[in-house]
């Protein structure tokens, strides 16, 4: 039975994969990579790297990723469809490009287990499989670790959600952020919220801005924008906590 393994990369850094993803990549036939169309250098220098370091001769498959509608009426109805087309194609690479005993590999960033789909997708396949997952440094973890900061206060939950949810007015005292394509951060706010921003985490175009949204909010809305025509993409995460009389 062909196996396939998910392996969690970390967040840019190569040194973040774990000496279990390497193991596991050097014993991979394949890696299977989704191709966005709009291909960003850095991640894909990153992903060479790490290659290069465990498995240099590894065969890499690109498979085009279907299009979804962005703004649909229907959101979950809308994933749910890109979904099964991504599964489609990745499991007929995957057969194509594999021996019925073979191993099959995803790099995955951060930490498959966290706003990542290749799980979902790869439940989707008709085709017997054995799946492992290698877990990562997630994009939350990187982001802590450069600002120096503790993820959790005493005795207070964290939550994780996504940019969305906050921009329909999702509130929390302590909150991670992720998948935010535009400034959501301005959409939550009182004067005692503070944000530790980061983008391009652990890799060498890292930056990371922190302060009061009441006093570097709009500053910082600006700055994503020109970070992302400078780079043609952009991949951001932040702690949003109330730093009241209580904290």
């Amino acid at each position: 039975m062909r196996e396939i393994v998910v392996i969690g990369i970390g967040a840019g850094n190569p040194q973040h994969i774990t000496l279990e993803g390497v193991a596991a990549l050097e014993r991979a036939d394949v890696v299977v990579a989704l191709d966005k169309g709009d291909v960003k250098d850095d991640l894909m220098g990153v992903r060479r790297e790490i290659l290069r370091a465990h498995n240099p001769d590894i065969a890499v498959i690109a498979v085009a990723d279907p299009p979804r509608d962005r703004s649909p009426r229907d959101y979950a109805a809308e994933v749910h469809r890109w979904h099964d087309q991504r599964a489609q194609l990745l499991e007929a690479t995957i057969v194509e490009n594999t021996e019925p005993d073979g191993v099959a590999a995803f790099l995955v960033w951060g930490d498959p287990s966290l706003y990542d789909s290749t799980l979902r997708i790869i439940e989707r396949f008709t085709t017997p499989v054995t799946v492992t997952v290698i877990p990562g440094i997630t994009a939350v973890q990187a982001l802590t670790a450069a600002h120096k900061i503790l993820l959790n206060r005493v005795g207070e939950e964290i939550v994780i959600t996504t940019g969305r949810n906050v921009a329909a007015g999702a509130r929390h005292r302590n909150c991670v952020v992720m998948l935010d394509g535009g400034a959501a951060w301005l959409e939550s706010v009182t004067p005692h919220t503070y944000i530790w921003w980061g983008a391009y985490v652990g890799t060498p175009s890292e930056v990371l801005i922190h302060g009061y949204v009441s006093e570097i909010g709009a500053e910082l809305a600006e700055l994503k924008k020109k970070l992302r025509a400078e780079h043609g993409w952009i991949m951001d995460i932040y702690l949003l906590r109330e730093l009241d009389s209580s904290s």
